[in-house]
């Protein structure tokens, strides 16, 4: 044995492995101290243990050992381990300990290689690159993170701290209580959890249509098995074709393998993954889709596949390591309650990889703050939303302050079902970042993340125009510069809110609005030249910042592949400087805009493009002759074609004036957009708003321009009866 690892240290982890696979729990030993101790003490260990299945997470690992780093632990998930070697010398990379914790099995171990406890807040972690911008250094980055870790470490009872190669604290000995006799349960299931919701899968098959199930639970209570079982029943009573989908090929492969280990080969072919996008694109028929890690594919998408597919089941982890179930739910619950006759969820509590109340999983929670959870919905439901105050927090106190954090953190979880582990540690540590609360009483009722940028000298600010420089973590700026070639973006100084969120006890409230005007207010007072913000554009979003004054300056050409949605920029001027950076920023884009809907954004929704349209630049005006082509149109026979020029100048001067819209249904303002600007086929624009044909969507498209005529015939009409006033 190693001189540099005890007997004692090993003593201490054969006992606390015999435990593990006594209780059929999991366990974590933590080997701080110099990183060659550790790395020693875990070979000797391995080497002692001999456990089956080991990985390492770590760039020091042992040749031919199976290890990763990066994103290329998630390639494990769906695996099963008995002990996880996760070097934190070579970065602490929270998304990787939640996805790699959470594939070892009862009785297996962690063994987590730490610098010493009470230096590891200042050891310059290399994941601090991933959050640092310019023009700080990553060594420069605060350790509040870590110092949280060491302090959820320290006073875990479970832990075995062990420094130096000797064991400094031994798990407190707890004798499990003797389990329940189970439920008695059908074979392959192993809970009864997961026998439920086999049958609740096969019920949306063989009952009425158009009444999905969704399946929530942390993991490894056996979703995905549950799937692959409920599919395999399915094929074997005759069911021709069951389609599995996810947000990769990866994440959907247990559903897929639990299934063909129950049927013979030649039946493998009756189930098959598919992209959601090809899914959308080709619609292939299906008797039932399965919907893997629901909350890791972009909204539109889901709520996409929900309108097409009559049979369908969803399973989503309540607590993931990339996005959690609860801000899925809150979100999609009104898609479900919108797109089926009705649906039901069910919720997988007993694990099946280990067994209850596993020491390890109530650790990893705590350290990941993966059971954050917002202000009770009672306790602020009853609040008197006047009585609110708002305030920038120090994150020092925020750090020490764990029920405030698990408050805070749990809100822009439920907010922002994208969520991970990583936000926490850049909540805690991003050294151009400032936290704002709203609070009701002592509950957080809304929060927004701001981020300072821009600021540049002139010769940076000069490179990032040029595209030469793209410094992380200056959104906007860099979006102005490059895209809209607004060289001077750079220089000014700008607040972007990253993110905001309201509980959703006291939306519709007010209160969004009060915080962003406190906001803006204190970038103001800060010298600020602008505020931004940039987001996943929806009409119900646009409108929020409409109140606010914000003006959208870009929208990308392709959705975002996290969202699904067209990320918008919007800005709104602080300072001199600033408006006239606005200014040219709205010209710029409206130059452009409305070309590109008849291009890469064809496909934009109509309804979207009119709230993003409003408020517009009026670069566009109608002359004599444009005014007698429209009107020749509307009201005698003119074929569209034939007045195309006029009739896109119409619209677009509609658009951008926003009120004349108000004189239209939705039916008209969604043919005026479609068919003028974005060039769709009379086929396309007759099925956009279900009418049979060419004719009969001409019709609408007439009777929506004669509407526009009228409006400002009555426009010119009153600017004429006040002139002779």
């Amino acid at each position: 044995m190693s001189t540099s690892v005890s007997d004692q240290l090993v003593g201490a982890v054969e006992a606390l492995a015999a435990t593990a696979r006594r209780c059929c729990q999991r366990r974590a030993v933590i080997l701080a101290g110099a990183r060659e101790g550790g790395l020693e003490a875990a070979r000797v260990l391995l080497e002692r243990l001999a456990p089956g299945t080991v990985h390492w997470f770590s760039d020091a690992a042992p040749p031919g050992a199976s290890a990763s780093q990066g994103s290329a632990a998630l390639a494990l998930l769906g695996c099963e381990l008995d002990m996880l070697v996760f070097d934190a010398w070579s970065g602490f990379d929270p998304d990787a300990f939640g996805a790699l914790t959470g594939t070892l099995r009862g009785g297996g171990l962690l063994l987590l290689l730490t610098p010493p406890l009470e230096r590891w807040a200042q050891f310059p972690d290399p994941q601090n690159q991933r959050i640092t911008v310019a023009p700080y250094a990553a060594e420069q980055l605060s350790g509040r993170f870590l110092q949280r870790l060491v302090r959820v470490l320290e006073s875990d009872p479970d832990v075995l701290l062990c420094e130096g190669g000797r064991p400094v604290r031994l798990p407190v000995a707890v004798v499990p209580a003797a389990a329940p006799c189970p439920e008695a349960v059908i074979p392959p299931c192993r809970t009864r959890d997961q026998q439920r919701a086999v049958e609740a899968v096969v019920r949306v098959v063989t009952g009425h249509r158009r009444r999905p199930v969704v399946l929530t639970s942390d993991r490894g209570r056996g979703k995905s098995a549950a799937f692959g079982i409920a599919a395999a029943q399915l094929i074997q009573a005759g069911r021709k074709l069951i389609l599995v989908t996810g947000p990769r090929m990866k994440a959907a492969q247990a559903v897929l393998e639990h299934a063909r280990s129950l049927l013979p080969e030649e039946s493998h072919q009756g189930i098959a993954f598919r992209a959601p996008d090809e899914l959308l694109r080709d619609s292939p028929p299906a008797d039932l889709l399965l919907v893997d890690e629901a909350a890791a594919i972009p909204a539109p998408l889901l709520e996409g596949l929900l309108k097409r597919y009559s049979r369908i089941a969803f399973a989503t982890t309540v607590h993931g390591y990339e996005g959690t179930g609860r801000g899925f739910a809150v979100r999609f619950n009104q898609s479900l309650d919108r797109y089926s006759n009705s649906w039901k969820q069910l919720t997988l509590a007993e694990p099946i990889r280990w067994a209850d109340d596993d020491p390890l999983e109530r650790l990893v929670f705590r350290m990941l703050l993966l059971d954050a959870n917002a202000a009770p919905d009672a306790a602020l439901q009853g609040a008197d939303v006047d009585s609110y105050t708002i305030e920038r927090l120090d994150r020092d106190q925020l750090c020490a302050d764990e029920a405030r954090l698990s408050e805070l953190f749990g809100l822009l979880v439920l907010a922002h079902y994208r969520t991970r582990p990583l936000d926490l540690r850049h909540l805690l540590d991003g050294p151009n970042l400032s936290i704002y609360v709203l609070c009701l009483g002592q509950h957080v009722a809304a929060t927004a993340l701001v981020a300072e940028e821009g600021g540049f000298d002139a010769a940076t600010a000069q490179a990032i125009a040029a595209g030469h420089s793209r410094p992380h973590g200056h959104l906007l700026p860099e979006t102005l510069a490059a895209h809209q070639g607004l060289a001077e973006a750079p220089g000014l100084r700008a607040a972007r809110i990253m993110r905001i969120a309201v509980h959703p006890a006291v939306q519709r409230r007010g209160l969004g609005v009060k915080l962003v005007r406190h906001i803006t207010r204190q970038a103001a007072a800060a010298d600020y030249d602008y505020i931004g913000s940039s987001f996943g554009a929806s009409t119900d979003l646009l409108k929020f910042w409409d109140r606010l004054g914000w003006l959208p300056v870009r929208l990308s050409i392709q959705a975002g592949a996290s969202s699904g949605y067209h990320s918008v920029v919007l800005l709104k001027s602080l300072s001199a400087r600033g408006e006239r950076l606005v200014g040219h920023a709205r010209e710029r884009f409206f130059a452009h805009f409305p070309h590109q809907l008849s291009d890469s954004l064809r496909n934009l929704e109509p309804q979207l493009v009119c709230s993003v349209m409003r408020n517009g630049a009026h670069m566009v005006r109608l002359s004599a002759a444009d005014w007698h082509d429209v009107e020749a149109f509307a009201l005698q026979q003119r074929l569209p074609e034939v007045a195309i020029g006029a009739l896109w100048r119409l619209c677009c001067m509609a658009l951008e004036d926003g009120d004349p819209l108000s004189a239209l249904g939705s039916d008209e303002k969604a043919l005026l957009v479609a068919r003028i600007l974005q060039k769709r086929s009379w086929q396309e624009c007759a099925a956009l708003i279900g009418v049979t044909g060419r004719a009969a969507a001409l019709a609408v498209l007439r009777r929506a321009v004669a509407k526009l005529i009228r409006y400002y015939a009555d426009q010119v009409k009153s600017a004429n009866d006040c002139q002779r006033i």
